[in-house]
């Protein structure tokens, strides 16, 4: 049960993450004016997005169900699950999250074209109420108020991280007809802050949840998936920064470029990995 909600999380979490992020990112590299090469396949992938998040959201909610109840069978009994629903801090966000992900999905059923402000901002608040579940809710009073706004921000970081990688992607597969050092450019720039507010987040985490600048012993339980997480993240640094410094003249290296986007971008997945599997695990504490 414990690895079927670890996977379940992470498709949740990913999915969610690339669907804010490339929404937003996606004018910041290309302006507002339509670019149908890019736009159609956004679109159509939103829409899959969306649905995956909500077939995987309903999954999350039933595993919870059943690790509480003790059974599977607990899972598809309807009381239970009005139970977990009702009387549950996960449940109570959980019944928010479901019904903004439903609305999501139908919007752009509805309206499959750019996304809106009324899509984006559900989209927004979508990714918001991820942040009370798993350990943002450890907290009460204004403690856990401000560990979950600071899960807040670095989940927004995360996002335009992978999202924008994504749409990077998509952009590097018609490269003729757009900018594409300029779009680079842009997306580097974005990157410095996005890189200082994942790292700032990241160690006020660290240290409310822990107790400590860095959890003890190094090599096991939560610090070690943790210091994997770390090691994809300095990763990912390292590929943009290489990327960064061969932005000049990058339609004569494209090959190497895309592949070298699409390597960042699958270590950021694997980082969202690790924190699907760090949402399971009681942090250390001093």
């Amino acid at each position: 049960m414990s690895t079927l909600l670890v996977l379940c999380r992470f498709v949740h979490f990913s999915v969610v993450l690339l669907l804010f992020g490339a929404w937003v990112f996606r004018p910041l590299l290309l302006g507002r004016e339509a670019v149908a090469a890019v736009d159609c396949p956004l679109a159509r992938l939103s829409r899959w997005l969306a649905w995956i998040a909500l077939a995987s959201g309903v999954g999350w909610l039933l595993l919870i169900t059943a690790s509480m109840a003790g059974s599977w069978t607990s899972a598809l009994d309807p009381a239970t699950v009005q139970l977990v629903l009702g009387k549950t801090f996960f449940g109570r966000v959980w019944s928010g999250h479901l019904l903004l992900n439903a609305l999501l999905a139908l919007l752009l059923i509805a309206r499959p074209s750019w996304p809106r402000p009324l899509t984006l901002s559900l989209a927004a608040l979508l990714l918001a109420t991820l942040a009370p579940v798993g350990h943002g809710a450890m907290l009460d009073g204004l403690s856990g108020q401000l560990l979950i706004l600071n899960q807040i921000v670095h989940l927004g970081c995360v996002s335009l991280w992978l999202g924008g990688l994504l749409v990077l992607l998509m952009i590097l597969r018609q490269p003729g007809a757009l900018p594409l050092e300029r779009v680079l450019l842009r997306f580097s720039g974005v990157g410095y802050g996005l890189v200082a507010g994942l790292l700032v987040t990241g160690l006020i985490n660290v240290r409310v949840l822990t107790g400590q600048l860095w959890p003890t012993p190094l090599l096991s339980g939560f610090a070690l998936i943790l210091l994997i997480k770390v090691l994809l993240v300095v990763a990912m640094l390292g590929l943009a920064l290489f990327n960064r410094l061969r932005i000049r003249h990058c339609h004569a290296r494209l090959a190497t470029l895309r592949a070298s986007v699409a390597l960042e971008w699958l270590l950021g997945l694997a980082a969202v990995a690790a924190v699907s599997l760090l949402g399971t695990l009681p942090p250390l504490t001093a």
